[in-house]
């Protein structure tokens, strides 16, 4: 009877051990980018393109944009973002971040900050200090994710109509696997990007 209540024991251990190890485990690792693009795609005209670039992605380089984003006065723009892991070759699924992101919208959101009063719509300074603060989340499929979430591959603009100077526009992803809501905020989660752009109008 003790050998077979051992036994019984024993093998009930290594079942609980097995199915231990096989439960998933929830992806909640940062995104890997090393290039972000942003163009602003006006209603009539040419784009305005910049980028920035982190090229050792985790090591000691800081990300650096290349550049101000020069927009016109008075104009209503839609900005696309692309994403980029220059780290992985182009044939690799890793490479391109941003069908990743829209993919996997669900965990992820966009954050937008701004300076100057650079924008007329949306108005104010954006929505990384204040989540209810207006941003345009819509121009795009990949504006809101399936659930009907703000995601933010494409937002509209419309700038000022006075002269701004020595402005910014800050462009931040979370990554909120499990925490994303209509309510989460810009210091929820882990953070993907987080880049700020010089910014003029005129």
């Amino acid at each position: 009877m003790t050998i077979k209540n051992n036994s019984f024991l024993y093998i009930f251990i290594l079942v609980l051990a097995g199915c231990g190890n096989n439960d998933p485990r929830k992806e909640d690792v940062p995104e890997l980018i090393t290039k972000v693009t942003l163009t602003f795609t006006p209603t009539s005209g040419s784009p305005i393109v910049v980028t920035a670039t982190d090229p050792d992605g985790e090591g000691v380089q800081n990300i650096r944009t290349d550049g101000t984003l020069q927009l016109s006065k008075s104009t209503t723009y839609t900005l696309t973002i692309q994403l980029i892991n220059g780290l992985a070759a182009p044939t690799d699924s890793e490479y391109d971040v941003t069908h990743e992101v829209e993919s996997e919208g669900v965990e992820h959101m966009f954050f937008f900050g701004w300076t100057g009063n650079s924008f007329t719509d949306p108005s104010g300074d954006g929505n990384i200090d204040v989540r209810t603060d207006k941003v345009n989340y819509t121009g795009g499929s990949n504006s809101l994710d399936k659930t009907g979430l703000p995601l933010g591959l494409t937002t509209t603009w419309t700038t000022t109509d006075i002269t701004t100077e020595s402005a910014t526009l800050r462009v931040l992803l979370k990554h909120q696997p499990g925490l994303k809501s209509g309510v989460s905020v810009s210091t929820d989660g882990e953070t993907d990007l987080d880049v700020t752009f010089p910014l003029t109008v005129e």
